[in-house]
Order: C-alpha cells, then sequence, then structure tokens
C-alpha cells in the first residue's frame, strides 16, 4: 500500500505554477446518474451521464504579478486549463497527472480580518472530464 504525505501537490492554472500559494487541493469525480428503470424492473437502474467534477483549492492570496490574484483575474470569465499531481515527481502511475478545464467563475478576492492571512477557498466546476495521464 502506498502512503503519501499530500503536502506536495503541484498545482498549474493556465500555465501558471500556484503550487506554493495552495494550502489545500481537492478533486471530486462524479457523473450525472441516469435513470433506465423499465416496466417490470424490480429495482431503479442508472447509467452513466456526462462527468460533473469538482476541483476545490485554497489558495493564500497573493497580489503579486503572476500569482494567485492577478492568475485569477487574467482568467475571470474564461475557461482554462487546469493541472494537479499529487508531486513534483515524473508523472506515472504512481504520480498521475490530472488534467481538465475549469471556468474561471468565483474569486474571494479579498477575504480576512485584522491579523489574518488573506485567503481564496474556490471551486472550479470542470468543463471537461478529467483526464488522468500516467505517462
Amino acid at each position: 500500500m502506498a502512503i503519501y504525505l499530500s503536502n506536495g501537490v503541484v498545482v498549474t492554472l493556465n500555465s501558471v505554477a500556484l503550487s506554493d500559494h495552495v494550502t489545500s487541493a481537492t478533486i471530486n469525480r462524479s457523473f450525472d446518474e441516469l435513470e433506465v428503470t423499465a416496466m417490470g424492473d424490480n429495482a431503479h437502474k442508472f447509467v452513466k451521464g456526462l462527468e460533473a467534477s469538482t476541483i476545490t483549492l485554497d489558495f493564500l492570496s497573493d497580489t503579486a504579478a503572476s500569482n494567485v490574484n492577478a492568475t485569477l483575474q487574467a482568467a475571470w470569465g474564461t475557461t482554462v486549463t487546469l493541472t494537479l499531481k499529487q508531486t513534483s515527481a515524473a508523472t506515472s502511475a504512481t504520480n498521475p497527472l490530472y488534467s481538465t478545464t475549469v471556468l474561471v467563475n468565483n474569486t474571494t478576492d479579498i477575504n480576512g480580518a485584522v491579523a489574518d492571512i488573506a485567503t481564496q477557498s474556490i471551486t472550479f466546476t470542470c468543463n471537461s472530464v478529467i483526464v488522468v495521464s500516467t505517462s
């Protein structure tokens, strides 16, 4: 069994490496369930529909050029590529690359209180299937 410390996740949004500003990353892969129950069936039956996955990233906000806020602002209202890997090691069966596109449609540009670190927790809805590459 492979056990890993989840503190080396590599995150790239719109070709900008943001890993050093990400405190948490979660991929939730799902698809629509379409009911195909017919007369005479004894239970509901379902088939796979369209993928409906999401990715949640928690960021440390940073307004410097080529960092979190600037990257999100440049992508605002557009669909961009998002990739994640468990570690910076080469893509492999034990370190797959997850690739998708997301619509950047929500940000939290200002968040925090006195003596707090400014953060953003953003859930992106995937605009394409999540492709898992192992090579």
